[in-house]
């Protein structure tokens, strides 16, 4: 006989390989049955990052001693009682598999209650109980975990520096806190303070203790509601970017989850307003029929798919894009922070950039004071060529400046020290007033334009305002034609690779399609004798390559992305440099011009276009306020 059956033992090992892959992972599984037996406050000590010893302690709704060791079974769960079940999961867990994989590797004991009698005491070693005990009747549990994988020393070799482990589990508390700002959490290090939430329910004070207040401030509150989703949170103005793409948090029905396609579709809605390789700080919060999901298509449940995918990202994408349009992006200039160490708060690592820093609170802002400018006036002589009318008097702007947040430090109990942080929502903004009228007074190497109003000082790159102005224009112009076709006195000849010529023999039919015929002239050499009308003068080469090279790496012809790529080439070729000296009139024109656009903050390249120096902080500079 070959076949038999694996004992439980060597069965759960294999499945802790799954389920229990660091401490991090650890800690994840005993804090998401903490949030499920109802928890309003839940501690985490963990020792040597985790593999030494690791506590969590909640005041959650305990267990029963007849159900204490059968917790430790394989698959024996409390929250599924049939195949039903499955498809309306509204817990965190739900396999039976996390506390029996994590017994199986490590010395646990568990200390349990439910408040009305005295609690239950279990030690487990390798999965195996060896003692059991009464144990006092405080409500909850408490869970401690010794010697990680000390029966199976071979994980050892793959754990990382204490360093890097300790980042993955402050990585975990951060996502766990977003995802329930309801819940206090309390975490220590070796003893040491090192992550802590109020657990008031308001997600922009996690924001504010987990990636400080000056993100915090510069955070827009989102919220959509539709038959199928309901979406809240918090996104970042394209000014605060990150290198990396897990500054983006999505939590769907409380539960931290990762997924492309709808990272993807929040990238989508910043569009041109994030540099190249750049991306924001997001924390979305989307609620569903859980029978519209399926969480159970990863071992730690760290994915999930969704019935109506596209509808979801389509809603995700608008959000994003509908609350830029109504918001004033203009960065500002403003004053390091002023360190008060005796009003310390204290901040988490981020995985993505473990660092230590001091904290620090930002000085609390004053109101700004009014500095009468003189706006710039056309010259007798050009007045009639320029279609604005300007007067002696400064143009006030309609709405204020949007930071309208409330920043309130209060004292907490246990000497701890709390941000409050209340945004309320965001004053939405008429196209023409996001940038106010701004009146020219210079230039700056021939590279920046220098120009004034009542709220203080802008400095504007030239090159990337037009080129914001030109973008605009051009896909406004590819957008609207058809495909029609140009035909050419001279046919154009391409010479592609191999590969490139064996794609364009498979997707011929495709490429046809939309408007492309490409004939074969042999070695490798195509000739066209016609293109679609839209294709931009002088890039016609650039965006044929582009579409066999999207083909290529897609396997599909998107038009509408190859339309945008054309307008952003063409804005950029056709756009003035550095170095560039224009006179009043040019730069007062592309100014208005600039106004006048969709997106006016960002090149289509995503860099910015203008910097506001606040008369604020202007005249702090120059101590004319202290």
């Amino acid at each position: 006989m070959k076949i038999f059956q694996m004992p439980d033992t060597l069965a759960n090992k294999i499945a802790a390989g799954e389920v229990v892959e660091r401490p991090a992972s650890v800690v994840k599984e005993l804090i998401e049955n903490s949030i499920d037996a109802n928890s309003t406050w839940i501690k985490i000590e963990v020792l040597e990052a985790g593999l030494e010893q690791i506590r969590i302690t909640d005041n959650g709704d305990g267990m029963e001693e007849e159900d204490v060791e059968r917790a430790f079974l394989r698959h024996a769960t409390s929250k599924i009682r049939n195949e039903a079940d499955l498809f309306h999961v509204n817990t965190l867990g739900f396999r039976g598999e996390a506390l029996a994989s994590i017994a199986s590797v490590s010395r646990l004991t568990i200390k349990t209650s439910q408040g009305d009698s005295a609690g239950t005491f279990l030690s487990l070693e390798g999965g195996k109980v060896v003692e059991r005990s009464k144990s006092d009747a405080r409500k909850g549990t408490e869970i401690t975990i010794a010697d990680l994988f000390f029966n199976t020393p071979a994980r050892l070799k793959y754990m990382k520096t204490i360093h890097t482990e300790l980042g993955h589990i402050t990585d975990l508390l951060n996502r766990l806190a977003l995802a329930h700002p309801e819940i206090r959490f309390e975490a220590t290090h070796n003893g040491k303070p090192l992550f802590s939430t109020p657990g008031t329910g308001d997600m922009l004070q996690v924001i504010a203790q987990i990636y400080g207040m000056g993100v915090a401030r510069k955070m827009l509150s989102v919220q959509k509601e539709t038959l199928d989703f309901k979406i809240t949170g918090f996104i970042a103005k394209p000014e605060i970017t990150r290198a990396s793409r897990s500054y983006i948090s999505i939590i769907l029905n409380g539960r931290y989850i990762k997924s492309i396609p709808l990272t993807q579709a929040i990238i989508r809605g910043y569009h041109t307003l994030l540099p190249i390789g750049r991306s924001p700080i997001v924390v979305l919060s989307i609620e569903m029929d859980p029978i519209l999901i399926d969480v159970n298509v990863h071992p730690t449940k760290l994915e999930a798919r969704f019935s109506k995918d596209k509808e979801l990202f389509s809603v995700v994408e608008e959000l994003i894009r509908s609350t830029f349009r109504q918001t004033r992006l203009i960065p500002e200039i403003e004053q390091k922070p002023v360190v008060k160490p005796q009003q310390s708060v204290q901040h988490s690592m981020n995985f993505d950039d473990v660092k230590r820093g001091e904290n620090t609170l930002w000085e609390q802002r004053n109101e700004q004071t009014n500095l009468v400018t003189k706006p710039y006036q056309p010259e007798p002589a050009m007045e009639k060529n320029i279609p604005y009318q300007t007067t002696n008097v400064v143009e006030q702007e309609i709405l204020p400046e949007v930071r309208n947040e409330e920043w309130i430090i209060q004292e907490q109990d246990r000497g701890r020290n709390t941000v409050t942080a209340t945004n309320e929502h965001e004053e939405k903004l008429a196209p023409e007033q996001r940038v106010p009228t701004m009146y020219p007074i210079g230039q700056l190497h021939g590279t920046y334009i220098l120009a004034q109003n009542e709220n203080g000082f802008y400095m504007i790159d030239q090159h990337a305002a037009q080129e914001r102005v030109k973008y605009e224009f051009f896909k406004k112009k590819l957008g609207q034609t058809t495909n029609e076709l140009q035909e050419l006195l001279l046919p154009i000849t391409f010479e592609f690779s191999k590969q490139e010529a064996i794609f364009i023999e498979h997707y011929k039919e495709d490429l046809e399609k939309v408007g492309l015929f490409l004939e074969d002239f042999g070695n490798q050499t195509f000739i066209i004798r016609a293109y679609p009308n839209w294709f931009p003068n002088g890039f016609e080469e650039e965006v044929i390559r582009e579409m066999i090279e999207q083909i290529m790496h897609d396997e599909r012809i998107d038009v509408e992305a190859i339309r945008e790529s054309a307008a952003i080439l063409m804005s950029c070729k056709r756009s003035i440099k550095a170095n560039h000296y224009l006179n009043q009139e040019d730069m007062f024109r592309l100014l208005e011009d600039l106004r006048k656009t969709t997106d006016p903050f960002t090149c289509p390249h995503g860099r910015p276009i203008i910097v506001h120096f606040t008369t604020y902080e202007l005249e702090k500079m120059f101590k004319r306020v202290m």
